[in-house]
């Protein structure tokens, strides 16, 4: 579904709010609200918006390893891996 045919105006969502509701989750698709002809809400269903976050979570940690490894901030595997299997002692 294109996405020019997802743009209502608010008079559509208060008259239609049941219908569109029910319907978020079929359409596969956000729905544009405007107000005074321009952009101003954007719905969509519960498991879309759900993976979104998950996918922007996912990119800042990405993120954060990159700018990690542009810091010098990394450790070779062996020497991670020797660490966690050394046995701790108490101070």
């Amino acid at each position: 579904m294109k996405l020019s045919q997802q743009i209502k105006p608010i008079s559509y969502l208060k008259a239609h709010a049941a219908e569109i509701v029910r319907n978020l989750a079929v359409q596969e698709a956000p729905l544009v609200i405007t107000q005074n002809g321009e952009a101003k809400a954007v719905l969509q269903d519960i498991a879309s918006y759900e993976q979104t976050q998950e996918t922007l979570a996912l990119l800042k940690i990405l993120a954060l390893g990159s700018r990690q490894i542009e810091q010098g901030k990394v450790q070779p595997l062996a020497d991670v891996i020797s660490n966690i299997r050394q046995p701790k002692t108490a101070p």
